[in-house]
């Protein structure tokens, strides 16, 4: 294993989602298809894929958490573009602390701050 390489989100209306990832990521997608949108996030992939409907159960056993170096400031502007809140900034230990938020395609989207963690090559 190399460790985590791509997330995919699926959304039902993948325009207005192309928009509202490029700002809440803050990254136009390198890639873009009517079957697939690509971001690169510090090297790793958020990608976007259609889906039919957006009523259907989603999955909350898994979620991904992204790095950010100001964990209250990016979970407030996800909330501003229009995300729910799904859990609060929490500290974990030490100065770890995560959150996460429901985009407005219920996708649930995990932040963290996390200063122990380095990425190795």
């Amino acid at each position: 294993m190399l460790g985590l390489r791509t997330t995919i989100y699926k959304v039902s209306d993948l325009e207005k989602a192309k928009d509202w990832y490029a700002k809440a990521f803050d990254k136009q997608p390198y890639f873009d298809e009517p079957f697939y949108i690509g971001y690169n996030i510090g090297g790793f992939e958020l990608g976007l894929q259609p889906r039919d409907n957006d009523g259907e159960q989603k999955t909350e056993a898994a979620i991904s958490y992204w790095g950010v170096d100001n964990i209250n400031n990016t979970y407030q502007k996800l909330l501003d573009l229009g995300a729910s809140e799904y859990e609060k900034p929490t500290n974990v230990g030490g100065e770890i602390v995560v959150a996460s938020v429901k985009c407005p395609w219920n996708n649930i989207i995990g932040i963290i701050y996390n200063p122990e963690f380095k990425i190795e090559n």
